[in-house]
């Protein structure tokens, strides 16, 4: 059985051989980072140049069409190997890390990044990686290949947003045994809460709430990012449903602009800056902008949680 301790060797073993990943997990100990305190949540800000591959990755159906996807085995680096994991995914190190421990568990099939019917897989994940909060980005909210489906994971004790949900009232929205589905709209962005010991009856109310949120004209599914993690009483995964894949003012050219295009880990707390100039500038008002663009409304909210009871 796969677990946290069997991934943090195999992450030594892989930074050992593969030299380009362990000078970008070496750069990591030298980037900047900065706290904010927005309307009482901690958001961190991470100056790191490497993650330029992310930030500003061509994600339209042309350019996806016209370069050869990095999460197939056949276009992966010949030294980086993997850990089979569940039905059908395979655990790999990140080369391009945000978290000291950063992985990346694509799905071993070229399908669409959807999420239905994978949240038991996600809830499970999390279970066995102890100590590591697994994400998902939506096609259309901070995926640099919507194109593979994937999860990432990175150690928990990086993010901010489980402290911040964990001292947050949640009001129950639905129920399936002693799972829970709960909503929070007391932070600085509007999530909804699912926390469950049985990962089938966490993935049914999930389905309840994905059912509930609009799905963008044009799109597969509804824009969301989300974030579990294992807790004492099972597991916990946060959903933050979205409405716009990236600020108004997302671009290089201009005084005006910043290259942010924010994901999961930006919404968990940890807004990473590629460039320096973008790192200085952001301050609690623009991560307050972002949210209010990106993130739902109370009034969205209220609708998704009136059609789920």
């Amino acid at each position: 059985m796969v677990n946290s301790e069997i991934v943090n060797k195999f992450i030594g073993e892989q930074l050992a051989e593969w030299q380009t990943a362990a000078d970008n997990f070496e750069a990591l100990k030298g980037v900047k980072v900065k706290e904010l305190d927005v309307d009482g949540m901690k958001i961190k800000v991470q100056f790191n140049p490497a993650r330029i591959v992310s930030s500003a990755a061509k994600v339209d159906a042309k350019s996806l069409a016209e370069r050869k996807c990095f999460l197939c085995a056949a276009n992966r680096p010949s030294v980086q190997r993997g850990i089979e994991w569940g039905n059908g995914y395979i655990i790999l190190i990140n080369p391009f890390p945000i978290f000291p421990r950063h992985l990346t568990i694509p799905d071993v099939n070229h399908v669409d990044q959807l999420i239905k019917g994978r949240i038991a897989d996600m809830m499970n994940l999390a279970r066995d990686l102890d100590g590591y909060t697994v994400f998902y980005n939506g096609p259309k909210c901070g995926a640099s290949a919507p194109d593979h489906m994937h999860f990432q994971a990175g150690n928990s004790d990086f993010l901010t947003i489980s402290e911040a949900v964990e001292n947050a009232e949640l009001k129950t929205v639905a129920t399936d045994g002693d799972a829970v589905l709960a909503v929070c709209d007391t932070l600085p962005l509007n999530v909804f809460v699912i926390d469950a010991e049985d990962a089938e009856a966490g993935q049914r109310l999930f389905s309840r709430l994905y059912d509930a949120i609009p799905v963008p004209e044009g799109e597969a599914e509804p824009m969301m990012n989300l974030l579990c993690y294992a807790t004492p009483a099972g597991v916990r995964l946060v959903v933050i449903p979205r409405k716009k894949h990236r600020p108004s003012f997302y671009g290089t050219e201009g005084d005006d602009k910043m290259l942010l295009s924010p994901a999961s880990v930006d919404m968990g707390g940890v807004f990473i800056t590629p460039l320096e100039k973008d790192f200085n500038k952001l301050d609690a008002e623009i991560v307050k902008t972002i949210f209010d663009e990106l993130c739902l409304d109370g009034a969205a909210v209220e609708e998704i949680v009136n059609k789920i009871k």
